[in-house]
C-alpha cells in the first residue's frame, strides 16, 4: 500500500509549526479583543465571534494544499 518512492518532505513539519506559531498570534489578537467586546450586548458579541471563529479557516485551504503538494492552488 505504500509507494516506494515516496520521499518525506520538511514541508509538513514546517507547516505544522507554523499553523501552531500562526494560531497562537492570531488567538493572542482576538485575546485583547476580548475585554472591549465583552462590554458589548450579548446579542452584539455573537456575529464578532462567530466572524473571528471563521476568520482563521479562510488560509487554511491553501495552506494544507501547500503542506502536501507544494503548491500554493
Amino acid at each position: 500500500m505504500s509507494d516506494p518512492d515516496w520521499k518525506p518532505t520538511w514541508r509538513k513539519p514546517v507547516g505544522v509549526l507554523a499553523l501552531l506559531f500562526g494560531m497562537l498570534i492570531y488567538s493572542g489578537i482576538v485575546v485583547t479583543l476580548v475585554e472591549p467586546i465583552s462590554r458589548w450586548p450579548v446579542l452584539a458579541q455573537v456575529p464578532v465571534y462567530l466572524v473571528l471563529g471563521i476568520v482563521w479557516l479562510l488560509p487554511l485551504r491553501r495552506f494544507l494544499i501547500w503542506m502536501e503538494t507544494g503548491r500554493w492552488g
